[in-house]
């Protein structure tokens, strides 16, 4: 089996089992969801995780007990000879390579990390979400002429998703050129496929519903049925997917920072660029790569964990 049918035969499963769900719970989905979200370990951890890192991103600028960008302990540093500063009352982390406090670097980098991931997200989202909206919609009311339609959009989604990712990301990152702006752009791009598929397999299964059919029967026109009935209801893998995707988008907003494609100013603290700054001193200092490492891995494993707990309070195959 190819890699494009895997990721696309996972992403229609995600959206039938979502699909499942609502059509199987007497109770409020979310009301449901919720509740086992409130009782579930990985849910709670994961969540924690988040809001520690949330909350840094957020007061880290004002918290942080020295200037990032200022080489205050320049002299105390010598790279070439591999003599480093490593922790100590005064800083926490040690110093990095050009004497700059890395705790408080840690601390303000957390934020564009966040900026980047969310950003990046979003983009995938709102553009995969039209994408699978024009798709889901032609394949569910269109007609042959839908039918046809949706089959070039998703033969054209099934070439992205065929591609690795991260590689995807570095080709348009490539041509774009160095910049932030050019890292969101690619890395969300690579998400749109994903979010596009999704919805529009969340929105065939909801088709066949029984309000749809009540909904044509009465005479209700096509394009209010998919945007007052179908997508509302359509909407809770893509909300899952988001949670999932943020971990995704830190991880390979990070590589293209660590691969020279993010910030083309290296004082600006970002975790990817801290960690391809502190590669060429990994011997001598090996907690300078340490440090930024630990941070995209924890925060991604945060968000990989609440939305896993998600998806399983919200799919009753996988809750047993």
């Amino acid at each position: 089996m190819t890699i494009m049918t895997k990721k696309a035969d996972k992403i229609d499963r995600l959206a039938e089992l979502m699909q499942t769900s609502e059509a199987t719970s007497g109770a409020s989905l979310w009301r449901e969801a919720a509740r086992r979200l409130r009782s579930s370990k990985m849910a709670i951890i994961g969540a924690a995780i988040i809001a520690v890192f949330v909350v840094l991103a957020i007061i880290g600028p004002w918290v942080a007990p020295h200037t990032p960008t200022a080489q205050t302990w320049r002299g105390e540093v010598f790279p070439n000879q591999g003599r480093f500063v490593g922790m100590r009352a005064e800083n926490w982390f040690g110093l990095d390579n050009l004497g700059r406090d890395m705790f408080s670097r840690m601390l303000v980098g957390a934020r564009q990390t966040l900026l980047v991931g969310v950003v990046s997200m979003l983009i995938g989202l709102i553009a995969g979400a039209l994408v699978g909206v024009v798709s889901g919609a032609a394949a569910t009311l269109g007609g042959r002429a839908g039918q046809r339609v949706d089959t070039v959009i998703m033969r054209i989604t099934d070439i992205m998703l065929s591609l690795p990712s991260l590689l995807l990301a570095v080709s348009i990152a490539a041509v774009m050129g160095q910049s932030l702006t050019t890292v969101m752009i690619a890395v969300g791009v690579v998400q749109i496929p994903v979010f596009a598929r999704l919805l529009r397999g969340s929105m065939l299964a909801q088709g066949g519903a029984d309000y749809v059919l009540a909904a044509k029967a009465l005479g209700v026109r096509k394009r209010r049925i998919v945007l007052t009935q179908i997508l509302p209801n359509s909407l809770s893998p893509v909300i899952v997917q988001a949670t999932l995707s943020l971990a995704t988008a830190i991880i390979e907003a990070a590589a293209l920072s660590y691969l020279g494609l993010g910030n083309p100013d290296p004082a600006v603290p970002e975790w990817g660029v801290m960690l391809s700054q502190a590669q060429r001193f990994f011997d001598n200092e090996p907690m300078m790569a340490v440090y930024p490492a630990v941070g995209i891995i924890i925060t991604a494993l945060g968000f990989t964990l609440l939305g896993e707990a998600m998806r399983e309070a919200l799919d009753p195959k996988l809750r047993g």
